[in-house]
C-alpha cells in the first residue's frame, strides 16, 4: 500500500515541479486528486496488462501513452523521462528546483515542511534532485549506480497533505 502512496506522492511532486517550470512541461489538466489518481491507474494498469497478453489497436495505444501521460508515470525513476523533462524544462528557462534544495523544498506546502521536519525536507530534496541526476549519466554505468543508490538512501516517507487528508500516511 505505501508504494502506491509513494507513486502518487511522486505524481503530485511532478505535478507541482512541472507547473512551476511551465510552459510546454506544464502538466494538462488538473491535479488529480487520491480517488482519481487510483482510477486512472486501474484503468492504465488494465490496458498495460491487455498490451501483454492480446496485443493491442492504436486507440487503444493511444489510451494507453494518454494515462502514461497524465499519471506522469515513472517521471521520477525512468532515465529517459527524465532526460526529456530537463530538455524541455531547460528549453522552457529552467527554474531554480531544479537544481538547488531550497527552491525545490518551496514546491512542498508549508505543512508538509512542518510534518517532515528540516531533517526531512533535506531527505525530500535530495532524493528528488537525485532522481534528475538519472538523466546525465545514462551513457556512465558507474555514474547510473551511483545515481541509483542516492535515490536509494534517500527515499522520503509519506507526507503529503492529500495522503494525511485520508488518513493513509
Amino acid at each position: 500500500m505505501s508504494e502506491m502512496l509513494r507513486e502518487y506522492q511522486g505524481y503530485v511532486l511532478a505535478y507541482r515541479l512541472r507547473a512551476a517550470v511551465g510552459g510546454r512541461v506544464t502538466p494538462g489538466g488538473e491535479q488529480l486528486t487520491l480517488p482519481e489518481y487510483a482510477v486512472t491507474r486501474i484503468e492504465r494498469q488494465d490496458l498495460a496488462r491487455s498490451l501483454i497478453k492480446q496485443g493491442m489497436g492504436a486507440a487503444q495505444m493511444r489510451r494507453l501513452d494518454s494515462l502514461s501521460d497524465t499519471l506522469m508515470f515513472g517521471f521520477w525513476l525512468n532515465p529517459a523521462e527524465v532526460a526529456a523533462f530537463l530538455r524541455a524544462a531547460i528549453d522552457e528557462g529552467s527554474h531554480p528546483a531544479l537544481g538547488h534544495p531550497a527552491a525545490f523544498a518551496a514546491l512542498l506546502t508549508a505543512s508538509e515542511r512542518s510534518r517532515l521536519g528540516d531533517s526531512g525536507v533535506q531527505r525530500v530534496c535530495a532524493h528528488h534532485l537525485a532522481c534528475l541526476t538519472l538523466a546525465a549519466p545514462m551513457l556512465d554505468p558507474d555514474g547510473l549506480s551511483r545515481a541509483w543508490q542516492r535515490i536509494e538512501d534517500t527515499t522520503p516517507p509519506l507526507f503529503l497533505d492529500e495522503l494525511v487528508a485520508t488518513g493513509a500516511a
